[in-house]
Formats: structure tokens, C-alpha cells, sequence
């Protein structure tokens, strides 16, 4: 491929993948906010105090010798309680520092996952947290010491036989001085097979997990497109054994999502198997090169991850598909090669 096509190829690239981004953005039921309420006993952006939380500030932080402070109904400090005293004999020593604290500037992201599982957190695709769900699948994970500006935030899971979700990318706008709490992040379930090939007529086992009691989705892709609902158990473990008589002998796609009280997720990432003669066990996939967030496709998730690191110096290697050290138009060449969609 030479290089005037890598060029066209790369920029068709672009243009469908900042579409892409925003659709994936416009498809994530997110909220983002910055919070300062007086009167809730958290100190805040803007508020000197708030309720008994002070910030280690005190009488003689602000410059008396000592008292009691106090917070006002306004969230600002009262002195009156405060006492002075006269300049200590012998002259000289300036004022003290005035305990003054930066406001720190964070975000918090709020959602569900799948019981007890690891949770991470990608910032411009790398790793900025991680933590561990809750036994309802919901989880909190913050960042802290970010610089006010746009950021691309990626979040994924892994259930409990080690299977990873999908991606669930978004980009979410940071106020200096402020946190940032984005909620209603909902994780795709994890998907799998039991067989890469299945004798038309008998049954392949669809399997993954998600959230307790949640209610799945099956996609199966054929010539028409087959759904069946089932319902998550209280780990979150779902199971459906779906007969291939109604499939053609083919490669067949499958994928599932899940709703919850009224909150449904993503669908999860597609996974292939072929309806044939012959029952073939599922083995564990080698991924694909290019495969950056490893769910088995190479597709625009993986492109904005390469997109990120085009010309930045240090790629990790993962991004550095031809390991010379860089991210041009060669790895992007690289990518268009493997692509999946």
C-alpha cells in the first residue's frame, strides 16, 4: 500500500471514527456535573467551610492566636469567636502562611458492572484507576490530580472466568478546581461460546455475565436476526443454549445486552462461530495485531487508541504495531490490514 492511499485511508479513519466517538458518546447514559452545595458538610470548590468540615483551617490559620472557627450559613468562615493577642516581644516575624488548601480537581464515575469484579479505568488510553464492584455490581472509581481541560475516558470489566467486556468509551470535559461526577455508566456483559463450530441442529451454549437478576438480550446474525431474552441469576451468570437448526451453514455472529429498571447497556462485543458438520471445542482466541483493548476485533475503539498516540513521543508498545519506536501512518497502514470493524 503506498503511501498517498495509507494517507487516504487514515484520514476516511478519522473522519468515521470523531463521528463514531460522538454517536458513542450520544448512546451512553452518562451525567456529568460539578457539585458545590452548601450545607451538605463537604467541603467544596468556592466554600471556605461547610458545616464541621473545615479543611485543617483554624483560628490561627487565619491569623489569630487562637478560639474557636466557625462556618457560617454561607459556607464562610466566622472569626468572632476567634481571640487576638499582641506581637510576640523581640520584633520581627512576618505573618503566618494562611493554611490556604487548593481546591482539588477530580472526577467520579458511578455505575454498573458485575458482582465483585475488577473495574478499570482508562484516561487518553491508559490506565488511571481501578477498583472492585460491589456484590450488586455497582462500583465508584475517582481520579484526582487532572488539569482542567477534555479528556477520553474508557471503562471495562472482567467477570468472573477472566472474560473482558467490551469497551465503553466517552469524552467528558474536566473543570479546574472542581470534581466531576459521571454517573450512569452502564458495562456491556461479557459474552462467550462453548464451541467455535457447531453441527447444524444442535445447541451452542451462549454465556456470560452481567448484572444480578438483569434481563439478557441474545443477538444470533444469520440471513434474518434471532433475539431471545433470559434472565441473569443472582451472581449475574447468564446461560442460553440456542439451536442452530433455523442457520444456515455459515459464520454466524453473535451478542447481548442488558437491562435493568428501566437501564439497558451497550450491546457487548460480537462473537463468531460456524454452524457446520461437526462439533469444534471453543479455544482460547489469539488476538489479532491491532487488537489494542483485546476483545478480538480491530475496529474504531482500537483506532482511537492509535489515534491518541499518532506522533506523541513514548508510545507503549501496544500502539507501536511495527515497534520502531513510533506512531505514524505505517501503524495505522498495519491496522487497516487486521481491520474487523
Amino acid at each position: 500500500m503506498n503511501t498517498k492511499r495509507i494517507l487516504l485511508v487514515c484520514i476516511g479513519f478519522i473522519l468515521v471514527f470523531f463521528s463514531a466517538l460522538k454517536a458513542s458518546a450520544d448512546s451512553v447514559n452518562i451525567t456529568a456535573s460539578v457539585n458545590s452545595v452548601c450545607g451538605n458538610g463537604i467541603l467544596e470548590n468556592g466554600e471556605q467551610c461547610d458545616g464541621t468540615a473545615f479543611g485543617g483551617a483554624s483560628c490561627v490559620s487565619q491569623g489569630f492566636s487562637g478560639g474557636t472557627l466557625s462556618c457560617a450559613a454561607s459556607c464562610t468562615f466566622n472569626t468572632s469567636q476567634c481571640t487576638s493577642a499582641p506581637p510576640p516581644s523581640g520584633g520581627g516575624g512576618g505573618g503566618g502562611g494562611g493554611g490556604y488548601v487548593a481546591p482539588v480537581t477530580s472526577a467520579i464515575f458511578n455505575g454498573r458492572a458485575y458482582p465483585k469484579s475488577t473495574v478499570t479505568l482508562l484516561k487518553d488510553a491508559q490506565i488511571a484507576a481501578t477498583t472492585i464492584a460491589g456484590a450488586d455490581a455497582n462500583f465508584q472509581i475517582s481520579v484526582s490530580g487532572l488539569s482542567g481541560g477534555n479528556y477520553i475516558f474508557s471503562v471495562y470489566s472482567e467477570d468472573s472466568k477472566g472474560n473482558r467486556s467490551s469497551l465503553l468509551t466517552f469524552p467528558v470535559s474536566v473543570t479546574s478546581g472542581a470534581t466531576t461526577k459521571v454517573s450512569g455508566i452502564f458495562i456491556a456483559p461479557t459474552i462467550t461460546v462453548d464451541k467455535s463450530e457447531v453441527k447444524r441442529g444442535d445447541d451452542i451454549a451462549i454465556f456470560g455475565q452481567s448484572v444480578p437478576n438483569s434481563e439478557i438480550t441474545i443477538s444470533v446474525n444469520s440471513d434474518e436476526e434471532f433475539f431471545n431474552k433470559i434472565k441473569a441469576d443472582a451472581g449475574g451468570v447468564y446461560l442460553y443454549n440456542f439451536d442452530t437448526s433455523p442457520l444456515e451453514i455459515a459464520q454466524h455472529f453473535t451478542k447481548s445486552k442488558t437491562a435493568l429498571n428501566g437501564e439497558i447497556s451497550s450491546f457487548s462485543k460480537t462473537i463468531s462461530f460456524a454452524v457446520g458438520t461437526k462439533n469444534v471445542a471453543k479455544v482460547t482466541q489469539e488476538f489479532l495485531k491491532g487488537d489494542l483493548n483485546n476483545d478480538g476485533r480491530v475496529n474504531l475503539v482500537d483506532f482511537s487508541i492509535v489515534a491518541y498516540w499518532y506522533k506523541r513521543p513514548s508510545p507503549p508498545a501496544s500502539a507501536d504495531l511495527n515497534g520502531d519506536g513510533k506512531t505514524d501512518l505505517v501503524d495505522f497502514s498495519i491496522m487497516a490490514f487486521y481491520w474487523t470493524g
